[in-house]
């Protein structure tokens, strides 16, 4: 049985920084995905910038940008889903591979072809670690009530320790 760990957590609660702390920390396993981080100006968040885990990286949402695509005050370039993002994905159709995806956000989802994939990827043999943000969304709110999928809470008292234990956990493989 894969392993299928949805990290749910609120804004700037360290998602991003627990998935790649994690996958440093894998010896044994090899991993493929992506992480996202802000783009700060003067202080300001002004963005989002998204990177494969094999370090290609494009910018992905600016308040500079102009749609069509929005969340908020943010320009989604879904071009970056689709040429960094996608391809990762569609190389994981190997059991006991593991994905790592941080996020799967509003942004992400804003790609229905992305959608398709994680919904795919689900449906595969595959171990996954994707962050979701704690508000409500039908597409993350479906995964989080699959039988199949643990959803850990990320806070500040566990969010330290949390790659370690999950780390030991996928190289360890199925209990």
């Amino acid at each position: 049985m894969p392993t299928r760990i949805l990290l749910e957590g609120r804004p700037g609660v360290g998602k991003t920084t627990a998935v790649r702390r994690l996958a440093a920390l894998l010896r044994t396993r090899e991993a493929v995905g992506f992480t996202t981080e802000e783009i700060r100006q003067a202080g300001t968040r002004v963005g989002f910038a998204l990177e494969t885990l094999t370090g290609r990286r494009a910018v992905l949402a600016h308040t500079n940008f102009p749609g069509p695509t929005r969340v908020g005050r943010y320009g989604v370039d879904l071009s970056v889903m689709e040429q960094l993002a996608l391809p990762s994905l569609r190389t994981t159709a190997v059991p006991g591979r593991l994905v790592l995806m941080d996020e799967l956000g509003r942004m992400e989802l804003a790609c229905s072809p992305f959608r398709d994939a994680v919904q795919a990827l689900f449906d595969t043999a595959v171990d996954i670690v994707a962050t979701v943000q704690a508000h409500r969304d039908p597409f993350t709110d479906a995964l989080k009530q699959r039988p199949d999928v643990d959803v850990v809470r990320l806070t500040p008292a566990n969010r330290d320790a949390l790659p370690e234990a999950l780390a030991a956990r996928l190289e360890r493989g199925p209990s």
